[in-house]
């Protein structure tokens, strides 16, 4: 039985299809990485971030990109948050922690009756709205031909199952602590509902 999910959603350019650490994608999208090697798919759930790994070839991928690596700005975060606030307020969504970096976003999100690939791209589409309404999506000057705005997100998401309460306080825990590996400030959000004080509705 799942009744949680650790969902981590990666800013655009932070982790490509084929990082030699492993990744979640099933293939390369841009022709210009495939030089750089075919998808490297993994159903590994812990962290890879510390795998041995060639760095140099890693950042020479990311020179190839389309568009620069994002990183986004502390009020860009804010920005991100009020996004979420605002799906959650009118999803009945259960958010348990989060933490927004500048390239990557830990959340804990409760068991919901949407799949949590549909609720990943709809926090990313309500983090985005916030975005460009606050003037401040990272891409706002590079508007497409079409009128579109580059993708500040990377594709899909990582996402660990959580059957027990205890896997949910531990995962809580691991995302409250995660700003402090880079050095930032314990993170509070108003969307943030305690496990066990769910919303109605969810």
């Amino acid at each position: 039985m799942v009744i949680g999910f650790h969902v981590i959603l990666t800013a655009y350019g932070f982790w490509l299809p084929n990082d030699p650490r492993g990744s979640w994608s099933d293939f390369v999208g841009a022709w210009e990485l495939v030089r750089f090697g075919r998808a490297t798919k993994t159903d590994e759930r812990r962290s890879l971030a510390g795998k041995p790994h060639d760095r140099r070839a890693r950042v020479r991928a990311k020179q190839v990109l389309q568009y620069p690596a994002v990183r986004f700005t502390g009020r860009q975060a804010r920005a991100i948050g009020r996004g979420f606030g605002d799906l959650v307020n009118r999803s009945a969504l259960n958010i348990c922690a989060c933490s927004i970096l500048p390239e990557h976003t830990h959340l804990v999100v409760g068991q919901h009756r949407f799949p949590i690939e549909q609720i990943a791209n709809l926090l990313k589409g309500a983090a985005t709205r916030q975005l460009v309404a606050e003037g401040l999506h990272p891409f706002g000057a590079l508007r497409e031909k079409c009128g579109r705005l580059p993708h500040a997100w990377a594709r899909g998401l990582w996402k660990v199952f959580l059957g027990t309460p205890a896997d949910v306080q531990r995962a809580v825990r691991y995302v409250e602590d995660n700003p402090a590996k880079e050095n930032l400030t314990r993170q509070r959000w108003a969307f943030v509902t305690p496990f066990g004080a769910e919303r109605a509705g969810s």
